[in-house]
Formats: structure tokens, C-alpha cells, sequence
């Protein structure tokens, strides 16, 4: 039987465009990091990333459901958020207040027809 080297497994990973908010700190490299930071082409794995964006679309489409549940004159039909992705694979979402202006990966949620 074959030991396998944990670090000869090799983790799917998709390249992202990142900055480094601070020296040192992994989760500090996100899409909107420090300006006057360069960006660099980083590897993020798939597992994190895939977790925590099926956590964060499960919750924000639990508060849809709560805001559409709510009827009113004027019932949530479309929901756009942006949000960024870190280089260990976390996701935040992006407020208008935090980064106007800036390019991030933008989810939609539609009401279906």
C-alpha cells in the first residue's frame, strides 16, 4: 500500500487575479486588496471556494425568501450582489459603502417567470 504525501496531492484550484491587502496573511489576498499593491495570479482552491459560496448562496437565498415572503406593494423580483474571493477560497460580499467603483465577481438572483 502506497502512503501518499499530502503534500504531492494536488488540490483542483482556479487562478485568480489578487492583491495583497497586508504581508503575510493568505486570506488578505482578495480582487480588491491594498491599492497600491500589485496584483498577482494566484491558484484558490476549489473546495473552500465551493463550500463557502454554496453557504453564502444558501443563506442569502433564505433572506429572499423571508424579504419575498413579506408581499408588499412592491415584492423583490431581482437581487444583484458582488463579492470577492479570497486567495485560501472565502467569499465576501462587497457593500456599495465599502468598494464604489471596483470590479468584483457579481451573483443575480431573478424571481423565475
Amino acid at each position: 500500500m502506497d502512503d501518499i504525501n499530502e503534500a504531492e496531492v494536488i488540490e483542483p484550484s482556479l487562478p485568480f487575479w489578487v492583491t495583497v491587502a497586508e504581508e503575510g496573511d493568505d486570506d488578505s489576498l482578495s480582487l480588491f486588496g491594498n491599492r497600491n499593491s500589485e496584483p498577482a495570479l494566484r491558484s484558490v482552491p476549489l473546495g473552500p471556494l465551493r463550500k463557502n459560496l454554496a453557504e453564502t448562496v444558501d443563506a442569502l437565498q433564505q433572506l429572499f425568501a423571508d424579504a419575498a415572503g413579506d408581499g408588499g406593494t412592491l415584492p423583490l423580483a431581482e437581487a444583484q450582489l458582488s463579492f470577492q474571493v479570497t486567495a485560501s477560497g472565502g467569499i465576501q460580499l462587497i457593500g456599495t459603502g465599502q468598494m464604489q467603483g471596483t470590479r468584483g465577481l457579481t451573483l443575480i438572483f431573478k424571481r423565475p417567470s
